[in-house]
């Protein structure tokens, strides 16, 4: 099926070349930004400032924000002082503030200086805020009430001041910026009585988050209470922002990517794997693969250890790779697992005994599952099918006593590093298949010669 971007497209530098401007902003207009953004993301850089310029000011504003840091720089720089004032006026302080975030130190001295002083004053402030923090999320326009006024009144002040904010639907009560109550647009429409006031109708039991609460427990709040937008208030319980779920749908994807990254042993980058230069990709790869090399040395420190056991007992060698990845494979189910449970706040630190208990009793009915499959596979295939006289009834135990071992003790590993990783403020997620891998490898191979030890004559 062809892209229908991929298409408009084509289509589009196909009017290009032959100057039917016009054309190229009446299909333009019919787009959603997304959409456009993604056009323009693609566009040669020859053709991307004629065709922003064609878009309708507020469209173009919409389709900006959605574009790639690499391409906002570059239509900034090719912005006159009045251009870039025009889209500024037309973004909400959010999604300025995000821009800013991405761009050299120069290009925002002039989107500051460019900026209205009262988006300026809002901007300096959410910047203030902590990275990563509810209140660098949040943005500074909502609706807001008071609890004297009418549904009437009410009704009316949301026509004259909602043009300029994120959301209209969530309106919320105040009185001197103290946080009050929330009521929906809904609830004024359906209000029986025009002249009711806003304290009779507004509800008052309302959630909110703290400028300083970490993104990723607001980003919980909004999946747990299926919220439209959730107000930030500062250390005095004054309304300070919003946040609104867009925002909060953006750092669910960062959040799933960074820990997808880091899972698989890369440095994380906010940079799209098709946009990443090879050397870029290279430095985010090779720390994690020099580590992993590094501790992977104690595999081989324990194998030297125990090279006159391997010596006496060939047939041992053959089952290593065997052990060390269904242990490494055990160890990352449990991890990802609680990983994903600590994400959604389903598992706590006080939680580490029940999580345990529940791994270890589902790690000796794994373990004595493929133990007993296992033993029948190397007396059936590996002695009597392929002949291997090496492989007694006595290495099939040792192998599949050790097997049930290493499933315990990977899958109890697999579960108390990422809450362990938790409690002391690391991400989870760095104690993932990598190093839990390479965790359960050494102890795979100690367990294996213990057993060996105690039940061969070696």
């Amino acid at each position: 099926m062809t892209d229908p971007n991929t298409f408009a497209e084509k289509t589009l530098l196909s009017l290009l070349e032959k100057k039917k401007y016009q054309s190229v902003r009446d299909i333009l207009s019919t787009m959603n930004p997304v959409d456009i953004a993604a056009i323009l993301d693609e566009l040669d850089e020859h053709w991307l400032p004629l065709v922003f310029r064609l878009l309708p000011k507020e469209l173009a504003a919409e389709a900006f924000v959605e574009m790639e840091p690499e391409q906002q720089e570059l239509l900034i720089r090719g912005f006159s002082d009045t251009e870039l004032k025009e889209v500024l006026d037309e973004m909400f302080v959010d999604d300025a503030v995000d821009v800013i975030e991405e761009m050299p130190a120069n290009v925002v001295r002039r989107i500051l200086s460019q900026a209205d002083p009262v988006m300026r004053r809002q901007i300096n402030e959410i910047l203030r805020y902590p990275e990563d923090s509810a209140g660098s999320l949040m943005t500074t326009e909502y609706v807001s009430l008071r609890p004297n006024m009418t549904v009437e009144e009410a009704i009316l002040r949301i026509r004259r001041t909602g043009v300029d904010k994120e959301t209209i639907y969530t309106c919320y009560v105040t009185k001197d910026r103290q946080l009050l109550g929330m009521v929906s647009v809904k609830d004024l429409l359906l209000a029986d009585d025009d002249e009711k006031l806003i304290s009779q109708i507004m509800e008052e039991n309302v959630i909110s988050v703290s400028t300083h609460d970490d993104q990723e427990q607001v980003v919980q709040m909004f999946s747990k209470y299926n919220f439209l937008a959730l107000p930030v208030t500062d250390a005095e319980g004054r309304m300070v922002g919003i946040v609104t779920v867009d925002d909060a749908m953006d750092v669910m994807e960062d959040e799933a990517t960074e820990d997808i990254q880091m899972m698989a042993g890369i440095a994380p980058t906010d940079k799209p794997y098709a946009r990443a230069g090879v050397m870029e990709l290279v430095k985010s790869r090779i720390p994690w693969l020099l580590l992993m090399m590094l501790s992977s040395t104690f595999t081989g420190l324990i194998l030297n250890g125990f090279e006159n056991a391997l010596a006496v007992c060939a047939a041992l060698t053959a089952f290593i790779p065997m052990l060390m990845g269904t242990g490494g494979n055990s160890g990352s189910q449990s991890s990802v697992a609680v990983i994903r449970s600590l994400s959604l706040g389903e598992v706590e630190f006080s939680d580490l005994p029940g999580v345990v208990w529940k791994e270890i009793r589902i790690s000796v009915l794994c373990g004595i599952i493929l133990a007993v499959c296992n033993f029948v596979k190397m007396l059936l295939v590996d002695r009597l099918l392929f002949g291997n006289e090496g492989i007694t009834i006595m290495v099939a135990a040792v192998v599949c006593v050790t097997l049930v071992f290493v499933v315990m003790v990977a899958k109890t590993v697999g579960c108390i590093l990422p809450i362990l990783a938790k409690k002391v403020g690391l991400d989870p997620a760095v104690m993932a298949a990598p190093f839990i891998t390479t965790i359960v490898d050494a102890l795979s191979l100690l367990i294996y010669f213990a057993v060996a030890c105690a039940i061969l004559p070696i």
